[in-house]
């Protein structure tokens, strides 16, 4: 294409313009000009809880106004409506341990997974996510973490990630944790750093405590979430140093966030008991086989529910993007698979299915995680949160999504895509 044409993606939007110095970037997202207004009509309202027939006016990306009387609005103000005949809507999901910049290469080098692309989350309803490298954190850096974040961002998703990754001492960029999440914009935390795993640090309490401690302060200084996001893996110690740590240190419980807790059914009780400190746990939506000593996503969290545990306390995400290796004896690779963000639309329908109400069965994929990171404007639908929504058919699987105020899913389609999804090298 000649110096000053424009490449279109298959919706008819603009990606980007070429001049004569070469590209000159135009985020996709941009090509796809949202109503200054939108006025959504006749919503089965998930809220996440339950509210009833409503209406929503949407604008500036944020949600303005929702009640149960359709508002007398100026037609001068240009709104456009949508009648959505009582179908259920909910707030966009939240993915809060994706690999954005992609996992694996435990196997060798061409088992590094690529790159998470846009529609694969908007797809799925996911509409806010949160990086984070594995095992790899030397080809695979927090700069390129947090780069892929802001790209992510421009393209219209909302995304945040943690510095580190499941080594100790940390990788960062500026050095240390504490000024990574204080100095970069995107980062909230640490993470995630592997314990009770072979391909981990054999992290010791002292320096788990380190950890800890500069998570905290980096959060308290900016109002970040100041975690420290854990991998558990298979080992025989399972929670016991994040257990220690809880009985030495003044660091507040909720510092402390396990992930993959559902991997083994003894983990899980383990990880459970530490909900009574204070502590959020997370549980991995990735595949499990009849027989195997792990949960699912839906069995966990029902679990997790029918024993009365803080409803608040527990949060669901899809290692999208991440290798899920099974090894041998001798820490070689076995097999492998590729972590879904399908996964966690899957495992809420899982739930529905179960015979739980959305109003139950949603916390843990959006509210629950908002409160863990500290997310303000996302996780809920109320006036003055962020326009991230998905509106679900009869059988619960998303026919529109919207992120920050602009459509990307219509129908069933991908309007807005990546920039480069689709384009040939």
């Amino acid at each position: 294409m000649r110096a000053g044409g424009r490449v279109v993606n298959a919706a008819g939007g603009n990606v980007a313009t070429i001049t004569s110095d070469g590209w000159r970037r135009s985020p996709a997202v941009a090509t796809f000009p949202a109503a200054m207004l939108t006025l959504l009509l006749n919503a089965d309202l998930y809220a996440p809880e339950s509210r009833g027939r409503q209406h929503l006016l949407l604008g500036g990306g944020r949600v303005l106004w929702i009640g149960a009387e359709a508002p007398a609005l100026d037609a001068h103000l240009g709104v456009t409506e949508h009648d959505l005949g009582g179908r259920r809507v909910i707030p966009g999901l939240i993915d809060g341990h994706v690999h954005l910049t992609g996992g694996g290469g435990e196997a060798g080098y061409e088992t590094r997974v690529p790159p998470v692309p846009l529609t694969r989350f908007t797809s799925a309803g996911i509409t806010t996510v949160v990086g984070v490298l594995g095992t790899d954190d030397v080809t695979r850096t927090p700069a390129a973490l947090v780069a892929t974040a802001r790209g992510l961002e421009a393209e219209g998703l909302s995304a945040w990630c943690h510095t580190g990754g499941y080594h100790y001492p940390p990788v960062t960029v500026t050095g240390s944790v504490r000024g990574d999440i204080v100095c970069l914009d995107r980062v909230i935390g640490v993470g995630e750093i592997a314990l009770s795993d072979h391909r981990s640090s054999q992290l010791t309490l002292d320096e788990l405590l380190k950890l800890a401690a500069e998570a905290h302060v980096g959060g308290l200084m900016t109002g970040k979430a100041g975690i420290v996001h854990l991998h558990l893996g298979d080992g025989a110690r399972g929670t016991g140093l994040i257990e220690e740590a809880l009985r030495t240190a003044e660091i507040p419980a909720r510092v402390f966030n396990p992930t993959h807790v559902n991997r083994r059914r003894a983990l899980f009780e383990e990880a459970c008991a530490l909900v009574g400190r204070g502590v959020t746990i997370d549980v991995t939506a990735f595949p499990v086989t009849d027989g195997e000593d792990a949960w699912s996503a839906p069995e966990a969290v029902e679990r997790y529910l029918a024993a009365g545990l803080p409803p608040e306390r527990i949060t669901v995400s899809s290692d999208g993007g991440g290798c899920l290796p099974v090894f041998d004896a001798e820490g070689r690779v076995r097999e492998m698979d590729v972590g879904r963000p399908g996964a966690l639309l899957e495992a809420l329908g899982e739930l529905l299915a179960r015979g739980h109400g959305l109003e139950r069965a949603l916390p843990p994929f959006t509210s629950n995680v908002a409160r863990l990171l500290r997310l303000p404007r996302k996780g809920r639908l109320a006036a003055g949160m962020d326009a991230d929504l998905v509106v679900l058919d009869e059988a619960g699987r998303p026919t529109d999504v919207m992120a920050g105020g602009r459509w990307h899913v219509t129908d069933r389609t991908a309007v807005v895509r990546g920039t480069f999804e689709g384009a040939e090298a």
